[in-house]
């Protein structure tokens, strides 16, 4: 059984005050999602305050972006080694957004992915399709070219072993439409058709797409569906512990 996952990706938002009411939140009701790993990933610069806010809550933190280096002149840049330094957990790679706005392409997460499990971060990479790709009927295609940068490396064997997907369909986030879950299902069990093997049975992939308290129980509750990586609903603590426990629910019917 592989132990569900739920993460909330908090983006650019949040303050030292809203920090702290959220993260006592989560902490609150850790009751009600035991069994479940649970995790935050905050802004750089509030990653102390989370740290200390969630320290011996059992509660998973990290960071939403890692540089591909390990060090040097890299203006505005953050290292893998300085985040596992700090206590960081997890690292998300390949966001959509980062791959749409900024630029990080197939090859360079795979930089970042390298960095972060060298550092002993476990990463998150995600992948998605477009809703024009969708439209063109080339989601299969795309999520499959973005896995591939990950699949033909030659220790592709031992990449797996660390990390989790994420299957975000990019027209699904921040727009309030969410793919069914069917249509989700559908992605999941081909990213892992893709990947093959024991390792497919194995690896968490994650549904991220405009999950919410009421729609999170019938995600969770398709086969490869282990859990979510929450935008919009982690940012408020009612939301995103719903969502947890709806992936405990996960647990009582395994």
């Amino acid at each position: 059984m592989r132990t569900p996952l739920v993460v909330g990706n908090w983006k650019m938002h949040g303050s030292c005050a809203m920090a702290r009411e959220l993260c006592d939140g989560i902490v609150a009701a850790r009751s009600q999602y035991d069994g479940v790993d649970v995790g935050v990933c905050p802004p750089y610069v509030l990653l102390p305050l989370v740290a200390e806010t969630l320290r011996g809550s059992g509660v998973r933190w990290g960071a939403q972006d890692v540089s591909e280096q390990v060090s040097g002149a890299y203006t505005g840049e953050v290292s893998a080694a300085m985040l596992k330094e700090f206590g960081a957990e997890l690292v998300i790679i390949g966001h959509s957004e980062r791959r749409a706005m900024y630029g990080d392409t197939d090859a360079l997460t795979v930089l970042k992915l390298r960095q972060a499990q060298a550092s002993g971060l476990l990463p998150i990479l995600c992948v998605g399709e477009t809703l024009e790709e969708r439209k063109a009927d080339r989601t299969e295609q795309v999520v499959a070219r973005q896995l591939d940068a990950l699949l033909q490396q030659a220790d592709a064997a031992a990449l797996l072993e660390r990390l989790v997907l994420a299957y975000e369909p990019v027209w699904a986030i921040g727009t309030g439409e969410t793919a069914t879950p069917a249509q989700a299902q559908a992605v999941h069990a081909f990213i892992r058709g893709r990947i093959g093997g024991s390792a497919a049975g194995a690896l968490r992939i994650l549904y991220g797409g405009s999950v919410k308290p009421g729609n999170a129980s019938e995600l969770f509750a398709m086969p490869d569906i282990d859990g979510g990586l929450i935008g919009g609903a982690a940012l408020k603590s009612e939301d995103f512990v719903a969502i947890c426990a709806a992936a405990r629910g996960r647990l009582a019917t395994a």
